[in-house]
């Protein structure tokens, strides 16, 4: 049994028993020796502010009152060190985001996990490899998230990459997402008067306003934004079909690409994917990174944009 578990099998001891707890009988639920003992119920005092008092009289452990619990963090040790392999994801993924907050339980953890081997090389062996990230600013990414979970409305300026030009829009702020690296704001645009998403990169400022956001149900939401590919949203217009060569089928298959997609094994080996969308950009270009590997069957639309792009491409190198 290692530390973390001592510590949980003693808690868990001494706040099930009335009675005081004799060293013998905690000795054989901590499986460890007596130096050992004394040294999980020091920690236990110094470290999580246990009140362990030895009633001499009976001879024992107890607890002085009966309400106490671990602080902070209720967790397992295997859950404990998921959530260091999370904050190491989470550093990673997006340097300085949220790191102030984190600070406080990320100390914790490290207090609670103290500084022996396994956290450290857990550490060291959790690495992230970011593709395309655009990282927001720290500031306005708490003022979102603030204003999100408050549930109040902002006003942002936003400098749109499609048309280049910036506007000024007050939002109802629904949920976060984080799509592919990248930050994401689902919200309802007062400006526009529908759902719409913002990258937050792209969010050049901020507030949070003194008025309650709209609230838009979860359901509706959904059907905005999950039923088509891709981060773009609206109600699919077509259902892509796609056929990948059978070497590439093998790990396309186990891959997902929109929950209602469908795919079929063909008999020669290839493997056939129908995904819905609403708006081809996102879905041609992952079409094109598999290059020969896979053929557009469906629509016919879709296949000449692809034959388009790649005779564009073409070009270039000609």
């Amino acid at each position: 049994m290692d530390r973390m578990n001592r510590i949980f099998a003693l808690h868990q001891v001494l706040a099930s028993c009335r009675y005081p707890v004799s060293r013998e009988r905690l000795m054989q639920e901590l499986e460890c020796s007596r130096a050992t003992l004394t040294r999980i119920l020091a920690e236990m005092r110094d470290l999580l502010a246990a009140p362990i008092e030895y009633d001499a009289v009976r001879g024992g452990y107890r607890y002085s009152h009966e309400a106490y619990e671990l602080p902070g963090l209720w967790f397992t040790p295997s859950e404990l060190y998921a959530l260091v392999a999370a904050q190491k994801l989470l550093h990673e993924a997006q340097p300085g985001l949220l790191e102030r907050q984190l600070a406080p339980l990320k100390g914790r953890i490290e207090k609670l996990l103290g500084s022996g081997r396994d956290q450290g090389e857990l550490a060291r062996r959790v690495h992230v490899l970011r593709q395309a990230a655009r990282t927001p600013d720290a500031c306005r990414f708490q003022t979102l998230a603030d204003a999100t979970a408050r549930r109040v409305r902002v006003h942002i300026r936003y400098h749109g990459r499609g048309r280049g030009d910036e506007t000024s829009r007050d939002l109802s702020p629904q949920r976060l997402i984080h799509y592919r690296d990248n930050w994401y704001l689902d919200a309802w645009c007062h400006l526009r008067e529908e759902i719409r998403s913002f990258s937050l990169d792209r969010i050049a400022a901020a507030q949070a306003l003194d008025l309650a956001a709209l609230e838009i149900p979860e359901e509706r939401l959904d059907a905005h934004f999950k039923r088509s590919y891709g981060i773009f949203s609206g109600a699919p217009v077509a259902t892509a079909v796609l056929r990948f060569c059978a070497e590439r089928a093998r790990w396309v298959a186990d891959e997902l690409w929109h929950p209602e997609q469908r795919g079929q094994w063909l008999e020669d080996g290839r493997y056939e994917l129908a995904v819905p969308y609403a708006d081809p950009r996102e879905l041609v270009m992952d079409i094109l990174k598999y290059g020969p590997d896979v053929e557009v069957m469906a629509p016919e639309e879709l296949r000449r944009a692809v034959v388009e792009r790649l005779r564009e491409a073409l070009a270039v190198y000609a």
